[in-house]
């Protein structure tokens, strides 16, 4: 009870106003801005920050208030005030936190210890643009951004539905990240969604600066011998919206164009957007062709290490796999040397501007591909097969499932050149553990799931590409 009566104004005008002054440390920041004026000859200030108010609408709050012939109290010009976000309040820690938010706080000598809060914030902000990473070759050209608001309104935008349901959670301490839980009531798991309000109220991260990342770690932890994503992302409001639709929480973090996707399991990476843009036949094998080259990603390089182990048990029809010339470093280290300088060129493709990317992968093609060879450090065999390997990285768009993806292959193959089929049988066995032993948020759906616990229905949709589209599901349901 002190606490509360501590965070509240004192009615005091001239008090209040050093105490807001105090509190946003206004001469300390040059953008903090302590506006006063004068409205039916009593004074009254306005607290907010540069670059977060929208000029033309603050300067007609102005010109109203100023023409105003009577102010009244708080609760009388929260009526007529003409806009449309408007909210009186006499806590002074949620006006500090309002202002740093980008809101508008006015106080008056009429107003006996209250103030009144206008959202006229604007943040910079670039526009809805495709998204880089998850691109289609039919559909919307849309994308996530780094504004909440927006991305909500996106989301609305494509379900005109009363049932879509968005809270609001503020988090991260120092940052005061504001997060957003979208759902669908009554299609949503409601363990799940209660799961993830329990999570939400309970943490106190210092801080949510890296936005959907620090979010995901606070809720989930991560076990650092585990590499699978625990949580799914997109920054696609039409892949969000469409799985809102079938019973999916999608969680939005103030600053981040990544939107997440509860629950999660291993097979919906299986899915992307572009199946649904093509016709039932045509989805459906893109699908099977990426779950095709994601399982021979990881299995491609130890088998044929192994085969190289045992050349002379092999059928006549496969000896042509075995190099004539295996170069003259051993075939196991080449490959882990091609896996690291693949990564290197990733790392390298990343901090190199995009007038000089092109010039980059000649040079890394020549000097990894073919000097390499001709120098003989390297076999032609390990380029092809690490040729496959890269680009079934890229065959799917979640790079966290790659590098997992990448790990599992390493240890097989590590394992292989120690214990020969048997490190082959323990790396395949490591690799199912390591998927099912993966922790995620989601009530009953585990990571397994519809596998374990089995469901026919869904795991039927996860293979084959439904004609049937999302609206009509939720229709007849």
């Amino acid at each position: 009870m002190e606490k509360r009566k501590e965070s509240l104004m004192s009615g005091d005008y001239n008090l209040d106003t050093l105490l807001l002054r105090e509190g946003l440390r206004v001469k300390e920041s040059f953008d903090i801005i302590e506006r006063h004026i004068t409205v039916s000859k009593k004074d009254a200030c306005l607290f907010y920050i540069d670059g977060f108010v929208k000029d033309g609408e603050m300067l007609k709050i102005m010109q109203y208030l100023i023409s105003l012939k009577e102010i009244g109290t708080a609760g009388e010009l929260e009526k007529i005030l003409p806009y449309v976000e408007v909210e009186r309040t006499s806590d002074k820690r949620k006006i500090i936190h309002s202002v740093l938010s980008g809101q508008t706080a006015l106080i008056a000598e009429s107003f006996k210890g209250e103030a009144i809060l206008l959202d006229l914030r604007t943040y910079p902000a670039r526009t809805t643009s495709e998204p880089e990473s998850d691109r289609v070759m039919q559909g919307a050209r849309d994308g996530f951004v780094e504004t909440l608001v927006t991305n909500t309104a996106l989301i609305r935008r494509r379900i005109r539905d009363s049932r879509l349901t968005i809270e609001h959670f503020d988090l991260g301490g120092s940052s005061g990240t504001d997060v957003a839980v979208c759902y669908m009531k009554g299609i949503a798991e409601e363990e799940t969604l209660t799961d993830i309000r329990k999570k939400l109220t309970r943490v106190r991260p210092k801080t949510l600066t890296l936005g959907t990342q620090s979010l995901a770690e606070t809720l989930i932890r991560r076990g650092w011998c585990n590499p699978f994503p625990k949580i799914r992302t997109t920054e696609r409001p039409d892949t969000a919206a469409a799985q809102l639709l079938e019973g999916s929480i999608i969680v939005i973090c103030d600053t981040s164009p990544l939107a997440m996707i509860l629950p999660t399991s291993i097979f919906d990476y299986l899915e992307e957007t572009g199946d649904f843009y093509f016709p039932p036949i045509t989805g459906t094998y893109l699908r099977a062709v990426r779950v095709i080259i994601l399982l021979l990603s990881v299995v491609i390089t130890p088998l044929w290490y192994l085969a190289i182990e045992y050349y002379s048990i092999l059928p006549e029809g496969l000896r042509f796999i075995v190099p004539e010339n295996p170069g003259a470093i051993p075939i196991l280290l080449q490959l882990l040397l091609a896996e690291v300088a693949i990564d290197g060129l990733k790392i390298a493709s990343m901090n190199t501007p995009d007038i000089l990317s092109n010039s980059l992968s000649v040079v890394g093609a020549l000097i990894l591909g073919d000097f390499a060879v001709e120098v003989g450090w390297l076999c032609g065999d390990v380029i092809l097969y690490m040729a496959f390997v890269a680009i079934a990285n890229f065959a799917q768009q979640n790079h966290e499932l790659g590098y997992a993806f990448k790990f599992m292959r390493i240890i097989t193959l590590i394992l292989v050149a120690l214990l020969g089929i048997w490190g082959f049988v323990l790396g395949i066995a490591f690799f199912i553990i390591s998927v099912a032993s993966n922790t995620t948020l989601g009530g009953k759906h585990k990571y397994l799931y519809p596998l374990f616990p089995f469901n026919l229905r869904d795991m039927l949709r996860l293979i084959i590409r439904w004609k049937k589209s999302d609206f009509e599901q939720v229709e007849n349901e």
